[in-house]
């Protein structure tokens, strides 16, 4: 099973919009918010500084150096940063050098929120439409590096306006490293999210627990939609109607779509099974597309082209109401 199949796709209508790096009217601010301003343009340019550094692959110098740049971020916007670093075993039992970041705000409080993303490209574009391209590996901007540059930008407006509760702020490793879809080896869905299974048996805290987590995946795509997968309405319901309705609220509801999505396997499938962390999945879901996502999935054009500052924008405000609701 592939990390990112949606079963039982209900078919439902998408709005399309296009993008190009600036500010749209849906984004400015003309609804009133609690939080501060989450700015567009400095999250889109966290993403691309990451783009520039190549596919972020385990076992390589492009994989170590943004990893030293996320860190680095985290550190200059004042948060308290954990590193776990293991060696995790693939599908094909290559073993792969992981790191897990971890990003603490207000480490001292006990009530706190999980935002998570990975941070990592997969090695292979299988679901490429030219097979030849089938072994190369995928850049993973919309699928990794858009959910690190909504947490780089949090991170920034957290050292600005420190939150009451504590947040951490997780990029997990060594998701995207599931079996291709052309594999003819034994494989499984605990293939994939590799770091996240890691973290969720070792927390970064001793006997650590959240109020409630939120999974960023492949969150700044030009026209993305977002429906609540089945995991997340089995475990964190009430978590998944409230980011929803803020959303709606915000003026957000072409993005945030009532509706059910499916099931899927990804990180917070772990967060909620093995963590025991009630965690939502905030997933951009193309029911028109054979497999549920946009069509630069797992594909070597999954580039910066794709990204927009409005959708960086809809999801990054979001989670900063969320954040600072909090009490």
């Amino acid at each position: 099973m592939n990390k990112l199949i949606y079963i039982g796709l209900i078919t439902i209508s998408l709005l399309s919009c296009s993008s190009k790096p600036k500010e749209s009217s849906a984004t400015t601010e003309k609804v009133k918010t609690t939080a501060p301003v989450f700015s567009a343009d400095s999250a889109y340019a966290y993403v691309e500084k990451q783009s520039l550094f190549g596919p972020r692959l385990p076992n390589t110098q492009a994989h170590v150096d943004c990893g030293d740049y996320i860190v680095s971020q985290f550190k200059r916007f004042g948060a308290t940063v954990t590193e776990q670093k293991a060696d995790l075993t693939r599908f094909d039992k290559v073993v792969l050098k992981s790191r897990n970041i971890i990003a603490s705000y207000n480490p001292d409080k006990s009530d706190r929120i999980l935002i998570l993303t990975h941070w990592d490209s997969r090695p292979f574009a299988d679901n490429d439409p030219n097979p030849a391209n089938y072994s190369k590996p995928v850049d993973g901007i919309d699928d990794g590096a858009s959910g690190v540059g909504v947490m780089l930008e949090l991170a920034r407006m957290m050292a600005k306006k420190n939150p009451a509760i504590g947040v951490d702020l997780l990029c997990v490793d060594a998701e995207d490293v599931g079996a291709p879809q052309y594999y003819q080896g034994e494989s499984s869905e605990d293939d994939w999210c590799l770091g996240s299974q890691y973290w969720a048996k070792n927390p970064h805290a001793p006997g650590y627990t959240a109020r409630f987590g939120i999974l960023l995946d492949m969150v700044g795509a030009s026209g993305a939609v977002f429906y609540k997968d089945n995991v997340s309405l089995n475990y964190a319901s009430g978590v998944a109607d409230r980011i929803w309705k803020k959303g709606q609220s915000l003026g957000y509801g072409q993005y945030f779509r009532d509706g059910q999505g499916g099931s899927i396997t990804d990180d917070h499938v772990y967060i909620n099974k093995l963590a025991k962390i009630p965690c939502v999945d905030i997933i951009n879901f193309d029911p028109n597309s054979r497999q549920g996502f946009p069509a630069h999935w797992h594909t070597i054009d999954d580039t910066m082209k794709n990204i927009s500052n409005e959708t960086l924008k809809v999801v990054g405000q979001t989670l900063a109401e969320i954040i600072y609701e909090e009490k």
